[in-house]
């Protein structure tokens, strides 16, 4: 009876452990930052540019606290806003979408979609979470979202359109961006857009890759395409990541020591000795879930400021 007695409160400790991890990787998606990096790619001489780069909000109705951090972003007064998709969790988020983006539409910025932009989110297994790739074809429920309107929102503010498509964006200072981006590659929507540049483009002060989920394939077409850096998210910084080891999976090809923060592609940072012939690859964490898998565990939610610098001479 002692042993059933040991083995019962060992159950209700390890119980107790469980109830408190999933508790608190609740709360974790309400702990949103703001990650800040450097990124010396700008020509010799040139001003830094502050990047925005905001990703897989899941944005729903009632995420209140997630809505006014959002809005708070504009306080960081950044040069140009890079918006990688999966903006909705919910059908009728369009609205608290467009206020929560106000005044970031009126910086400078670029954007590509992801699926949870075309699709509204639906119940999975949770166990398909944790497969390499957890796309299931036809298994998904698909129910469309006002992606037009948000396009329209979008481009009407001055944002470009980056979905397999190239285009040019002008800071405010004068200073010029070429953009070069792709559809989602999760629902295979890229296409890599024809060789060439935009008008303007050769006085441009760098070129960015822009793609919402970062499979290699895309990686390496962008990178191909003499982009100085390509920013991404979809991984959601792996969501449920374990402290000293990090992702568990990227939900892409991705490896996942690359499953946010700032890498190079495909070898070392540019940076860093062995890192010729890479360029730069940033991958947000996200600053969102599923709303049917609303946890984060050792990876907060987060929009990234990248401050691009010059180049040492």
């Amino acid at each position: 009876m002692a042993t059933l007695g040991n083995v019962g409160k060992a159950l209700g400790i390890v119980g107790g452990v469980v109830a408190a991890g999933i508790t608190y990787a609740h709360v974790e998606t309400k702990l949103f930052r703001v990650r800040r990096v450097t990124v010396p790619l700008l020509p010799p001489g040139q001003r830094p540019i502050r990047v925005l780069h905001v990703s897989d909000l899941h944005l729903t109705p009632s995420q209140r606290t997630k809505q006014a951090w959002v809005r708070s972003l504009a306080a960081l007064e950044p040069d140009l806003v890079i918006n990688t998709g999966d903006n909705f969790g919910h059908t009728d988020a369009l609205a608290p979408l467009l206020d929560v983006f106000g005044q970031l539409m009126d910086v400078p910025g670029a954007f590509v979609m992801g699926s949870n932009d075309y699709h509204a989110p639906s119940f999975k297994n949770p166990a398909r979470y944790l497969l390499p790739d957890a796309r299931i074809p036809g298994a998904d429920k698909k129910v469309a979202l006002p992606t037009e309107s948000l396009t329209k929102a979008f481009t009407e503010a001055g944002w470009v359109d980056l979905n397999n498509s190239r285009g040019l964006v002008e800071l405010r200072d004068g200073r010029t961006v070429g953009l070069v981006g792709m559809d989602d590659p999760h629902l295979d929507r890229d296409v890599m857009p024809e060789p060439g540049r935009v008008p303007g483009e050769e006085d441009a002060v760098l070129r960015l890759g822009v793609v919402h989920a970062p499979y290699k394939r895309v990686l390496n077409q962008l990178k191909g395409d003499g982009v100085d850096a390509i920013i991404a998210g979809h991984t959601h910084g792996g969501q449920l990541c374990l402290p000293f080891y990090g992702a568990l999976v990227t939900n892409c090809d991705l490896d996942r020591t690359r499953a946010s923060g700032l890498h190079g592609w495909p070898g070392a940072r540019p940076d860093r000795e062995g890192g010729e012939g890479s360029t730069w690859l940033h991958v947000s964490a996200g600053a969102g879930t599923s709303p049917y898998a609303q946890v984060r565990f050792a990876c907060r939610p987060e929009a990234t400021v990248m401050t691009l610098t010059a180049r040492a001479v």
